[in-house]
This record gives structure tokens, sequence and C-alpha cells, in this order.
């Protein structure tokens, strides 16, 4: 593994770890405040970030696999926050995240295990 695909490869696991935090945060608050759908996304977006981290962690061959639905699940929760950005800090925050995760994302998504 090269030196700029390693770079890359950690770049998407800190993106995860971020959407990870961003999306806990969110959930929390929403969850206060009777945002009930949001805070759904949030989980489910919470759970895909933590295993994509983690299959990119070790090394999985599916890492693409994990990759392309982390990226999927990260649009839906960054278009759901996106309803509430102007509103709440946290929804704006986990919107930005949730973006970023999708974008580092998308560039391992095509190596996918076969």
């Amino acid at each position: 593994m090269g030196q700029t695909e390693m770079a890359n490869i950690q770049a998407c696991i800190q993106a995860c770890q971020e959407a990870l935090r961003a999306c806990q945060a969110c959930a929390a608050a929403d969850i206060r405040e009777n945002q009930n759908q949001c805070a759904l996304v949030n989980l489910d977006c919470a759970d895909i970030c933590a295993a994509t981290a983690n299959a990119m962690l070790r090394g999985s061959p599916h890492h693409g696999d994990f990759c392309a639905l982390c990226a999927h699940i990260c649009r839906a929760c960054a278009a759901e926050c996106g309803k509430h950005a102007a509103m709440h800090q946290h929804c704006a925050e986990c919107q930005a995240a949730c973006e970023r995760c999708a974008a580092e994302c998308d560039k391992h998504a095509r190596e996918r295990h076969i």
C-alpha cells in the first residue's frame, strides 16, 4: 500500500470518527428536543460510521462495501439535519461532518469485495 493510499484511508477513518461523534451528539440533543426522526437517522449513521471505521482500521477486504453504505447513510443524515441546521447548531455540525464523511467514503466505495 502506497503512502497516498494510506493517507486516503486515514482521512476516511478520521471522517468516519468525526461523523460518529457529531451524530451521537446530535441524536442526544434531538432526543431532548423531541426531534425523533432526526435522532433515528443520527443513530443509524453513527452505527455505520463506527462499523466503517472499524472495517478500515482492520484492513477488511470488505471496506469498500462498508464505505458505499456509509456514504449513502451519511447523505441521508446530512439531508435530515439540513432541515434543522438553521435552528440547531448540533444539526449544522452533524450535517457538515456527514457530508465530509460521505465524500471520503466515496473515494473507497469502488473498492468492493467480490
